[in-house]
């Protein structure tokens, strides 16, 4: 089986983007619905203004996030990925269960 480069493959692209600090919490965050910059920040406890700007610029250029009338609001595939990540929130909860014992 040959392997495509890294930068080849979506997976791998998918995981480095949402990989970096915030992103996938900016996009949980979205998941029910626009919110303003200030409101953002404040679900997104502890992430700095600037670091909060430039994560929404890279999921906006991703195509995840977009600009809205209410704020800040998830794009279809922005909606498409929160939804898988909430089947991985519930697969997490039973996985910790049985982790805990």
């Amino acid at each position: 089986m040959s392997k495509k480069p890294h930068k080849e493959r979506p997976i791998m692209l998918l995981l480095d983007s949402l990989g970096r600090r915030w992103s996938l919490r900016i996009i949980w965050e979205l998941q029910d619905g626009p919110a303003k910059f200030r409101a953002l920040r404040s679900a997104c406890d502890g992430v700095s203004p600037s670091v909060l700007n430039k994560r929404i610029s890279e999921l906006r250029k991703l195509g995840f996030v977009e600009k809205t009338d209410g704020g800040y609001g998830l794009t279809r595939d922005g909606e498409s990925l929160a939804e898988r990540l909430r089947k991985l929130d519930r697969w997490a909860r039973r996985w910790d269960k049985r982790r805990q014992g």
